[in-house]
């Protein structure tokens, strides 16, 4: 789950928060005291992220004890109790804030991810997300989108080949595009293009593209779309759906519908941290060691 690119996103996102330090912990907690901790949920959510909230304690302090109470993908209830943290009480409050927006953050995206998939349930039709995540952040919301029960499209612009509007305009023909893509992509890459009409299903079919994205199309010209096809390419559909109007696209011949607002859209949770009243302070090994030579003397 970590990553050497998440590795750099936490050490940026520390850098942005604690870079000069945190002034108001240091200051009111030297490195002895110690404390522990909590994050709860505060809403029903789906929960993702605990890896990473456990990494950025990590990397503030080493000292600091985690341990998760719960697993990413878990339903989660408000009170629940998802990870647990101890240590010193400044490093704990230097990496909150930081820990809470990764977890908020990626527990927004499987929270919403998993309504799309309940909403389909049964209908044999999958969600994907698609390249629309926040920069740099893309493995991770893509990991949240599975945690949510949804599916994957692409990753990179390198995993496959997907002929769009723009490529096709470029071209000079959805034609032209599929056939210099067939000539140049590796043999074992799949072929899917963009359709807007009906007409560029036909010549999407003709020119033999294994997946094809109807796009922006109303759920009675999917319908005649997916007859034209006749099973012989994957059916994508995607553009302008929505939550509330999901099962619309659901048709019998749709298998796959990508939606971006997984994550672009995804609002983050509410989590907090929730620090244990009757923290304690250790005392200096010195003193610890006279005081345990002081009993002994006594015996």
């Amino acid at each position: 789950m970590i990553s050497p690119r998440t590795d750099h996103l936490i050490d940026l996102a520390l850098e942005e928060d604690a870079g000069l330090g945190d002034v108001t912990s240091r200051a009111i907690f030297d490195s002895r005291h110690r404390s522990r901790g909590f994050i709860d949920a505060k809403q029903d959510l789906v929960l993702c992220g605990l890896d990473v909230a456990a990494r950025v304690f990590a990397r503030v302090d080493p000292q600091v004890k985690v341990a998760a109470l719960a697993r990413d993908g878990d339903r989660v209830k408000p009170g629940a109790k998802v990870m647990s943290v101890s240590g010193p009480t400044a490093s704990l409050l230097t990496a909150e804030r930081t820990a809470l927006n990764f977890l908020q953050r990626l527990s927004g995206v499987a929270t919403l991810a998993r309504t799309f998939a309940d909403a389909v349930a049964g209908t044999g039709v999958r969600i994907a997300d698609t390249r629309k995540t926040t920069p740099g952040w893309r493995a991770l919301e893509k990991y949240a989108v599975r945690c949510g029960g949804c599916a994957n499209h692409r990753s990179s612009l390198g995993e496959h080949v997907l002929i769009k509007d723009n490529h096709i305009a470029a071209a000079g023909s959805l034609t032209r595009a599929v056939e210099r893509t067939r000539a140049a992509a590796p043999h074992l890459a799949k072929i899917e293009v963009e359709a807007k009409t009906l007409a560029e299903v036909k010549e999407a079919v003709r020119a033999g593209a294994d997946v094809i994205l109807l796009d922006n199309m109303a759920p009675e010209m999917i319908r005649r779309a997916v007859a034209l096809i006749a099973g012989g390419a994957v059916v994508e559909v995607s553009g302008g759906v929505r939550l509330a109007t999901l099962r619309d696209y659901a048709l019998p011949g749709v298998d796959v519908i990508s939606i971006g607002a997984l994550t672009h859209s995804a609002t983050a949770v509410d989590l907090s941290l929730d620090i244990v009243a009757g923290s304690t302070r250790v005392a200096p090994a010195s003193k610890r060691q006279s005081g345990r030579t002081a009993r002994a003397s006594k015996r």
